[in-house]
């Protein structure tokens, strides 16, 4: 695997942690619960296959035991998500470790590649995570659990996302495909901070719903900007 697919497979896996999370609360709420049912069981075995991947390329002491760390986080998150009976204090709390480690792990990818690009491809992989996070947090306030870091995570995921789109949109590296690709993100970001404000009782539930949707729309929109970017990163094929 090159570097810069590694990146790009240890940023997933820190939106997947996120997703997943979003789904398990999406099913417990009621949210769309078939799609969150297909939502978090895709989540779970691309957690694992990406996982799996990810062991075929640890050049460095670091990274070893950065993916070790890792795999038992995950290896304690993973069977909470199998029962929506359980504390979704708990869920908080074992998606929140899988996030930091496999946020450690990507950026240890990017300074292996030591590469402007590579940095372009943490950056906008990134984004796909603050897409669920954003979703996470809302859910997680909406419940009425843990209220204010919830809060507070959603108002700082909001920032951050922002943030980065428009570094993205002026990077060098960014290409006028790539550009019109973040333009369509644009566009579902507008629907996405709308959902996210509202908090009416009268509009809430039809917000959950848009919440649930626009993020997964964001999400595969990032995605597509990520590929782009990663293959800017691999350089000219021969």
């Amino acid at each position: 695997m090159a570097p810069p697919a590694a990146i790009n497979k240890a940023g997933r896996q820190r939106m997947l942690s996120q997703r997943a999370a979003k789904a398990w609360l999406m099913l417990v709420m009621g949210v769309l619960p078939d799609r969150a049912k297909y939502i978090l069981g895709q989540s779970v075995t691309l957690f694992d296959a990406q996982l799996a991947e990810l062991k075929t390329l640890l050049p460095s002491d670091e990274l070893r035991t950065l993916h070790l760390q890792l795999e038992h986080d995950w290896g304690r998150f993973r069977p909470l998500l199998a029962d929506i009976r359980n504390d979704p204090k708990l869920i908080w709390t074992a998606s929140e470790a899988v996030l930091t480690i496999a946020h450690k792990l990507t950026q240890a990818y990017e300074k292996a590649a030591g590469s402007s690009v590579g940095r372009l491809v943490n950056v906008s992989g990134r984004q796909r995570m603050l897409s669920q996070r954003m979703a996470k947090a809302y859910y997680f306030r909406q419940m009425d659990i843990n209220t204010a870091p919830a809060g507070e995570m959603l108002d700082t995921a909001m920032r951050e996302f922002d943030k980065a789109h428009g570094d993205l949109k002026v990077a060098a590296a960014t290409t006028p495909q790539i550009k019109a690709e973040l333009a369509l993100v644009e566009q579902q970001w507008f629907f996405f901070q709308n959902a996210l404000g509202m908090r009416d009782a009268g509009g809430q539930r039809k917000a959950a719903t848009d919440v649930g949707t626009t993020s997964e729309r964001i999400l595969e929109q990032m995605d597509i900007v990520v590929g782009h970017y990663e293959k800017l990163a691999m350089g000219p094929q021969r």
